[in-house]
């Protein structure tokens, strides 16, 4: 199998009429989605050949989905992918400047479009110069039959299938790159591991440009399964998204965790329970104990899976299923990896050794750590590893590397600058990120552990916590019911006072990323402008 198009072309064969794919708009049979993906491939390729340009000049270039997410946009993905292209899906509603830098990385110069003069304007003003294809244009443009088979005659499974931007901790977004091969391998194993069937009915929550749509979109495609796309904005009202889940007997959700904790935080199930959910796979963030006891509670048949892995190593490397109630002071277990995946920890230590006599220098000693509860990067191997970053080889060599504890053969790596440990059982656990490994009062502290310790107390329903290094201390926000003096007096009975953070916010919730994460990045710049407004 060379191309993901074959899991829409299968299940086209088995299930022509049955609803592919959904959003509150329209609705796409399997036949429609094939034939409007033809369509669209037909049209960018024939856009794309200029004056006779042979095929292998037009294949493997990145093509912009400028869109909200929606059925539309799932047909440009197959179209984009039938022209021998890789897709980049933007929404309009993300800022101009965000807009750019993905536009300066990526160098597209075809876009597929549907929405508004105004959000076609607003990429304009972004800076794209390039071709635009209207999407109700091109699904007028009839299927060239022999042109599309004449590109995936040529087609690789190594080719690109799409890149998803991150936010980049430098401001500059990077580009993730990852080949059909990846997306394939990851799928050979996913659905299956997770009884997701042709019966499935898949709530997709992620926006379009996140990889959790990805497991989505291809778990749909390949077992004939049903995709209902909810809007963001269902996500600030949980009583229309019960209902929708309801209305459309969804039975599976894979979501960030911060979906899920919107729901119990604001008391969803005393509204409604969605009977029909019998799967929840959750990802992204740290599952908070309290929040997932109490989704085991009001769905007790279901099944509930932790899924841990970065944007590069195409989706997640390892699972955990839930089959206990966890204690407040319990660590959720990242847990195995996936089949055909090597998810390992490197130990990185120094030594000093001479360069020239006299002249001593220091060097990495890599080892692997094996034994319980010792904390080391996490790294991963195989196939589902992405390609890179896209033109940016700089930032890729920093971190797709050679396994330093293989001198034998090439075997790629993926250094994911996430920290973990195994514990008793063998399950790999998530230890924070290096970045939120700060130095406080003379230790080394994971601001993940305060946040686990805070979150488990009663009446605390979400937490983060970030250092001021200027200032030297540890700041948390949270929402609950507790004053912040009494979560300072609790931690002072128990934890060493290196742990307790010096100042509680308490707020009603916690704002968050595009893609469903806390945005940590906003609350200190709103943290960092009132200590100005103070000090001024």
């Amino acid at each position: 199998m060379k191309s993901v198009l074959e899991y829409l072309e299968n299940s086209a064969k088995r299930y022509p009429e049955k609803t592919a794919v959904r959003d509150l708009q329209e609705a796409y049979s399997y036949r429609q989605l094939e034939e409007y993906g033809r369509r669209i491939g037909s049209a960018l390729a024939a856009d794309l050949s200029g004056s006779g340009c042979p095929d292998r000049q037009r294949m493997r270039r990145p093509v912009i989905v400028y869109m909200e997410k929606s059925a539309r946009a799932l047909a440009s993905f197959m179209g984009t992918v039938y022209a021998g292209c890789f897709y980049t899906f933007i929404s309009p509603s993300q800022p101009v400047s965000r807009i750019r830098r993905i536009l300066d990385v990526l160098r597209a110069d075809r876009a597929i479009f549907s929405g508004s003069p105004q959000d076609l304007e607003k990429l304009r003003e972004a800076g794209f110069r390039g071709s635009v294809l209207e999407f109700e244009e091109v699904l007028k443009c009839r299927e060239d039959a022999e042109l599309l088979e004449r590109i995936r005659g040529q087609a690789q499974d190594i080719d690109p299938l799409y890149c998803n931007f991150t936010s980049g901790s430098t401001g500059i977004p990077k580009g993730v790159l990852i080949a059909h091969r990846s997306v394939i391998d990851f799928m050979n194993y996913f659905p299956d591991m997770f009884h997701i069937t042709e019966e499935d009915v898949i709530g997709n929550q992620a926006p379009f440009d996140f990889d959790v749509s990805v497991k989505d979109i291809y778990s749909t495609l390949k077992t004939g399964a049903s995709l209902v796309i909810l809007p963001k904005r269902l996500f600030s009202v949980p009583k229309e998204l019960l209902d929708c889940l309801c209305e459309y007997k969804v039975t599976t959700l894979i979501w960030a965790v911060s979906a899920l904790c919107i729901i119990t935080q604001l008391r969803g199930f005393s509204y409604r329970v969605p009977e029909s959910v019998n799967k929840v796979l959750f990802s992204g963030e740290v599952m908070p104990v309290s929040h997932l006891n109490q989704w085991r509670t009001y769905l007790p048949d279901a099944e509930f899976v932790n899924l841990y892995g970065p944007t590069e190593i195409t989706c997640n490397c390892t699972y955990y299923r839930v089959e206990r109630e966890f204690g407040a002071d319990e660590k959720l277990p990242a847990g195995k990896p996936f089949p055909n995946e090597k998810v390992f920890l490197l130990d990185i230590g120094m030594y000093t050794s001479e360069k020239e006599p006299g002249e001593a220098v220091q060097k990495p000693e890599y080892r692997e750590i094996t034994q319980p509860g010792r904390i080391g990067e996490i790294c991963v191997s195989g196939t589902a590893v992405g390609l890179g970053y896209y033109n940016d080889p700089v930032r890729t060599a920093e971190v797709f590397v050679q396994n330093p504890l293989n001198s034998s053969y090439e075997e790629r790596i993926y250094r994911t600058g996430d920290l973990g440990f195994f514990n008793e059982d063998g399950d790999l656990c998530f230890a924070g990120r290096k970045d939120f490994q700060i130095k406080h009062m003379g230790h080394r502290i994971e601001l993940e552990e305060i946040e686990r310790i805070i979150g488990g107390y009663d009446g605390v329903d979400r937490v983060c916590c970030l250092f001021d290094e200027e200032k030297d201390r540890i700041i948390a926000w949270y929402v609950g019911t507790p004053a912040g003096r009494d979560l300072k007096k609790k931690m002072r009975g128990t934890e060493s006072v290196y742990l307790i953070p010096q100042m509680f916010f308490q707020i009603d919730s916690l704002p968050v990323t595009e893609n469903g994460k806390i945005d940590r990045k906003k609350l200190m710049a709103e943290y960092k402008e009132s200590r100005g407004r103070k000090n001024g």
